[in-house]
């Protein structure tokens, strides 16, 4: 979202190349590329496609897609929680109904065999969208705007990292070798010969990602060792959050290619800077197609100072969404780059919550708290929830910072366990994000914390083993 941009401005030159309306529209799509195959994918909680693969004929001729409700109580590594007083996994495990979202039909240009993609929605036995589906909960939270007569706009900044190939997890993650033969060693923000070090890598991005119909705003090489930005062009909440899902399986699969990998956790090297998800948020009154944040006279509006004033508010409570394990929390330190506060200011990169000089059809907040390794549906949902809960509770933020508030700590939480027990006792965001999938999410969290704690640090052996 640029600054000479208006906020409804959502046309994107590439939807050609992909989504359909219908399944009849979506037989002719298939038909006239010789698709034979089509990757069914849902993403969990944590972000992972997860699905089936159908050949083509099958997937028009046979019964609806199901799969086990336990997709969505699954942690990172592949366990399930405990059952609880908030949390009952039901040990049938049956099944739940998928449908296709046929705007989100694309190619998948890797495969070597003609192949497309399909996101799906989940839906209950009885016709029930599932409240802990990721993309039914953003569904959720833009309803509430929709409610309003508002329709929010956002775009997503993804960091990610190259880094060379490794198997084994006891040793420490490197740089890879750009096409000068050396690796990075030093901080590159904004060179563009750093950049170029990878640029038949970056050429795979920029061709895949065309094929798939998904639009690159900017790439730029950010301050870490071989560490990019990628900028997507602005738009509908969920159409961003589903490129986002793409993109990170498209950067992966780039980076294979090029005998590396691409990762997106928040903090994987200890001396270099942590990787966000930056979030654009505006919000437009779809009667006038005004931005709501801008008035008559183009001077801020309540609307966008309580917007402001409710990411102030609430985002501790959203932070075990916007930074959902262990390692994001390694982000927050004081030494590193990114933002431990939710003050705000103008154009300061120092505060959690900055507002971009920009027109006043363009006027914005950016989310600068979120990790890259937060999944993008929960991400936005949980910052558009925020400005929502700011909003009609007529919130007011406090002053704007334009010191440097690289050192103020306000009210983030520093640990999972603490995020996660903020989020699960406040009554708002029980109310916004329903019961089952807080109590669903704070279950996953907890065992995934309890799965860290089992594991034994480099740290743990290299300070207690003899000095203890």
């Amino acid at each position: 979202m640029t600054a000479d941009t208006p906020a409804g401005d959502t046309q994107n030159p590439l939807d050609s190349l992909r989504g359909v309306p219908n399944g009849a529209a979506a037989k002719e799509w298939l038909s006239a590329r010789n698709i034979e195959d089509i990757e069914c994918i849902v993403p969990d909680i944590a972000g992972v496609a997860r699905g089936k693969m159908m050949p083509t004929e099958k997937f028009f001729s046979g019964p609806d897609m199901t799969m086990p409700a336990s997709i969505f109580a699954q942690t990172i590594s592949g366990d399930y929680p405990e059952d609880d007083e908030r949390f009952q996994h039901n040990p049938i495990d049956g099944d739940l109904y998928f449908k296709a979202d046929y705007n989100t039909l694309t190619i998948v240009p890797w495969e070597s065999d003609p192949t497309a993609q399909l996101i799906h929605d989940a839906y209950t036995r009885q016709g029930e969208p599932v409240e802990t589906a990721p993309r039914n909960v953003l569904k959720r939270i833009l309803k509430l705007y929709d409610d309003k007569g508002w329709k929010p706009v956002v775009a997503p900044e993804i960091e990610f990292y190259l880094v060379r190939p490794n198997v084994d997890p006891d040793y420490p993650l490197e740089p890879p070798t750009g096409r000068s033969g050396r690796p990075e060693v030093g901080r590159q923000s904004y060179s563009i010969s750093a950049l170029n070090e990878f640029d038949e890598l970056i050429d795979d991005i920029y061709d895949l990602s065309e094929k798939q119909g998904l639009e690159i705003d900017t790439m730029i090489h950010e301050e870490g060792a071989a560490q990019m930005e990628i900028n997507l062009r602005h738009g509908d909440p969920l159409a961003l959050a589903d490129q986002v899902f793409l993109f990170k399986r498209t950067i992966r699969e780039s980076a294979l290619r090029h005998e590396m990998y691409a990762t997106f956790m928040s903090k994987p090297m200890s001396h270099q800077p942590g990787s966000a998800m930056h979030i654009h948020q505006s919000v437009i009154d779809r009667e006038t197609g005004k931005n709501i944040f801008s008035g008559e006279n183009n001077e801020e509006t309540e609307a966008f100072l309580s917007f402001i004033a409710g990411h102030q508010k609430y985002l501790p409570m959203a932070t075990c969404i916007m930074a959902p394990f262990v390692n994001s929390y390694r982000r927050f330190s004081k030494t590193s780059t990114s933002p431990v506060n939710v003050y705000w200011g103008y154009d300061n990169r120092t505060v959690g919550l900055r507002v971009p000089y920009s027109s006043a059809e363009a006027r914005r907040l950016e989310n600068r708290i979120p990790g890259s390794d937060a999944n993008p549906y929960l991400s936005i949902a949980a910052s558009l929830a925020c400005g929502y809960l700011g909003i009609v509770n007529g919130l007011k933020p406090d002053k704007p910072k334009a010191d440097d508030c690289t050192e103020l700590a306000k009210s983030l939480p520093r640990g999972l366990p603490e995020a996660v027990a903020k989020f699960e006792n406040s009554d708002e965001m029980v109310e916004v994000f329903g019961e089952k999938f807080v109590a669903t999410y704070r279950a996953i969290k907890y065992e995934e914390f309890e799965t860290f704690m089992s594991v034994i640090s480099a740290w743990e052996r290299e300070y207690l083993l003899l000095n203890v």
